[in-house]
């Protein structure tokens, strides 16, 4: 099979509202900055692939609003995901492993802010038996840190000082949301017990998108692409109560697959909306040793910009900046859907 790279990776500032405008106007800014960074024109790209949320737009269908946005008439080859944006990648990814085409559009966009996106990611959950108790997204978060604390794995302390690193290496990061933590470890009021404001992901709008190439067009088209050695994900049981949640089988198995740990990483983008999730992450990937120098989201991650449906696809698109800018040569990217880390993605990118 053919090598594919990511050559191209844009993003919005992820803000807290964006009532001015809507969600086609919130992402055509970063499509034409992707692909002026490529010189590509529109016509030029062989498969398009989205990702984003019917239930966030609050309409079905509404990636046809978007579509028509990046143009579809004449008509072009294209999919839809209906989940973050990394599964887009994927997708793609595996067209232009068949030869199906040499050059891919993957974009994703959400928009939290019009709505309780607490209330709206409860219709993730099984429609018989644990949608109607309503458990939202951060008790469920809470349910899976109470876990880790019981089964003495960490810490309120330290998950505070996840919070803490993370947002103070957004300070750096121009499309960040929240670069500060507010409170001490043991102060300020808990959202759900044990998780407090600084251990959960801000609520707020954001649009991301990346160019993929193959072979000789990725060189082409880059100075230093950030090709995809492998890439796999993986899911769990959708019943809560027949999981460890102290544990992620399914990332170190999709880990696995994609070739993690045949070799060190330098960086790794992990997609982690709740300082207790990094941790489950960290010992999932392999990560938590004290030996390991493997920089974990110099970014910020998700604690500092979440982007419902998009978060996803820039923690792999600030992994292949990394590897791009040569901050990196072989980096790590993560990314997940559904209640306490139920469905994984992972993926291993390098430099040449």
């Amino acid at each position: 099979m053919r090598d594919v790279a990511i050559v191209a990776f844009a993003q919005s500032p992820c803000r807290r509202s964006t009532d001015e405008v809507s969600e086609v106007e919130l992402l055509m800014p970063v499509l034409h900055d992707v692909l002026e960074r490529t010189g590509l024109a529109a016509g030029e790209i062989g498969f398009t692939c989205s990702g984003s949320s019917d239930y966030l737009a609050g309409r079905a269908f509404s990636f046809t609003m978007a579509l028509d946005g990046v143009g579809a008439w004449p008509p072009i080859p294209e999919s839809h995901v209906e989940m973050d944006g990394a599964w887009a990648l994927y997708e793609a990814w595996v067209k232009l492993l068949t030869g199906e085409a040499d050059t891919a559009l993957v974009y994703s966009y959400g928009k939290s802010s019009p709505g309780d996106v607490r209330s709206v990611l409860t219709r993730q959950l099984d429609p018989y038996y644990a949608a109607p108790l309503w458990p939202d997204s951060v008790a469920l978060a809470a349910l899976q840190a109470r876990a880790l604390l019981d089964a003495g794995i960490t810490d309120e302390a330290e998950l505070a000082g996840i919070a803490a690193r993370n947002r103070t290496a957004a300070r750096g990061n121009p499309y960040a949301q929240v670069t500060a933590v507010e409170t001490a470890p043991d102060q300020g009021p808990y959202v759900v017990s044990p998780l407090r404001r600084h251990d959960c992901p801000p609520v707020g709008d954001g649009a991301a998108a990346v160019v993929l190439a193959a072979g000789d067009t990725a060189r082409r088209l880059c100075e230093r692409p950030a090709w995809i050695r492998g890439m796999d994900h993986r899911i769990e049981a959708p019943a809560l109560g027949v999981r460890d949640l102290t544990d992620s089988p399914s990332t170190r198995l999709a880990a696995e697959r994609a070739g993690v740990f045949t070799a060190p990483v330098d960086t790794a983008e992990l997609h982690a909306p709740f300082t207790s999730q990094e941790v489950v992450l960290r010992r999932a990937l392999r990560l938590d040793a004290p030996d390991c120098a493997t920089v974990v989201n110099p970014s910020g991650g998700p604690l500092a910009a979440n982007p419902v449906m998009a978060a996803g696809l820039i923690r792999l698109g600030e992994a292949a900046a990394r590897i791009q800018r040569g901050d990196a040569t072989r980096a790590l990217a993560h990314a997940t859907s559904g209640p306490c880390l139920q469905q994984n993605l992972v993926a291993v990118l390098e430099g040449e």
